[in-house]
């Protein structure tokens, strides 16, 4: 006997702020992807899709992207980390 199936996991990428188009409100983004596999006696053995998309903070809508969209999205958290953080002063 063979037992197979699939399972998917959520993974969260990033958190960056903008503004919502369901609530309109200013909220924090959190960026996840969704990764289902294969499974072979339970064991996940290797991807079959990928999905990504952005959930809102305060209101929680859905929103799909691309992984181009994705991407771009944790390149600006990356650049609001990088305007938060104060500067490095040396003695």
């Amino acid at each position: 006997m063979i037992i197979y199936g699939w399972r998917r996991k959520i993974l969260e990428l990033a958190t960056a702020t903008y503004l919502c188009g369901q609530c309109q409100n200013p909220t924090a983004h959190a960026l996840r992807r969704a990764v289902t596999k294969v499974t072979l006696f339970w064991i996940p053995l290797f991807p079959v899709s990928s999905k990504y998309f952005t959930v809102c903070t305060y209101c929680g809508a859905t929103n799909q992207l691309t992984k181009a969209e994705a991407e771009q999205v944790q390149s600006m958290q990356g650049q609001q980390a990088a305007v938060a953080q104060p500067p490095v002063q040396s003695h």
